[in-house]
This record gives C-alpha cells, structure tokens and sequence, in this order.
C-alpha cells in the first residue's frame, strides 16, 4: 500500500468515525479502556467483541471489523454499560448509530432483522405499543417460518402473555407524534 492509498484510508476511517459521533453525540476518544461496560454487560457472552472492543476498534478507525461484527446487533441497550461508565459514555447510542450504518451499507446479519423491525414498529405505530401475538404470526409468515415455536403459543395465552386482540393505548395521537418527528429527522417511515 503507497502513501496515497494509506492517507485515502485513514481519512475514510476518519470520516467514519467523524459521522457515527456526529450521529449518536458519543465521542470515543473519552472512553479510557477501563472495561467497566464489557464487565457489567449481561449479553457480552454472546458477543464477538466485547462494548470495550468495539469502542477501542472506532478509535482505531476499523470501520469494517465494526460494521461486521454481531456485536452491535446483539446489544440490547439495557444502559448497564452507560451507568457504570465513569465517563459517561454512551454506548447503546454510539451502538445504535454503528447499527444505522451498516444497514446502510447493506450490512446485516441476520437475514430477517429487517423484517422484524419493521413489523414491530408498525405494531407500535398502529398500536402504540406492540401487538406479540400479530408480531409473531407476522413474522413466522413473512419469515416463511410459519410453525416457529408454534408449540410455545398456548402456555402464552393461558398464562395472559399474549392475546389475539391487541391493546390500544389511550393517547395514540402522542405515539403518531414521535413518528411523525422520527420522519422528520431522517426516520424510516412505516
């Protein structure tokens, strides 16, 4: 790799990173390694990097080791991490952010994810809060899945977990507000 390539490179990374803490209000460079969020995360067994690698790979401008890893897609922005941060950063923003990039850069590993989103929150924007039982149904179909864990439904309902009707809340016209702002500032529409 000459000069020119490897300076192209570097500012690629740079613009890169630039954007994810433009998008999210996190800057990287406060995070000090200390590992406080990987050891308080309660899904870092599944990861493949832990939240301290995959801020110390932004800093580093690994944009593509990032954009792949399963880590930002397993991240359940649960806030464990940003409360234990002694410098308050935030990382389920800065992960949701990483999130938005790679699903722009046609990055996602799980080939139904997209589907599932997009059903929640049209379950949400229909609802106001989300229907379980017509997600399921939705998606198993949709997902050409359609007895996926079919044998689990019956305890739900008995047990009151799910219902065939959904629930309204009572001020729909808030819920349509946060998605007409959402739209506003770049949201996908549903």
């Amino acid at each position: 790799m000459d000069y020119l390539d490897l300076s192209a490179a570097l500012a690629g990374a740079e613009r890169f990173l630039h954007h994810v803490e433009q998008e999210s209000g996190v800057h990287v460079s406060e995070c000090y390694q200390c590992g406080k969020c990987s050891a308080g995360c309660p899904v870092a067994f599944a990861m493949d990097y832990t939240p301290r690698q995959v801020i110390r790979l932004l800093q580093l401008g690994m944009r593509e080791e990032v954009l792949n890893c399963r880590t930002i897609w397993l991240c359940a922005s649960c806030q464990t991490c940003y409360t234990r941060c002694p410098r308050a950063v935030d990382l389920p923003r800065l992960m949701e952010a990483v999130r938005i990039e790679a699903k722009r850069a046609g990055i996602v590993p799980e080939k139904h994810i997209n589907l599932f989103n997009d059903l929640f929150l049209k379950s949400v924007a229909k609802n106001g809060r989300v229907h379980e039982m017509g997600l399921i149904l939705q998606y198993n179909l949709l997902s050409m899945q359609p007895l996926k864990d079919a044998f689990k439904a019956p305890k739900l309902f008995l047990d009151g977990k799910i219902s065939p009707i959904p629930h309204k809340i009572k001020n729909q016209a808030a819920v349509q507000r946060i998605f007409e702002r959402s739209m506003a500032h770049g949201g996908e529409s549903r």
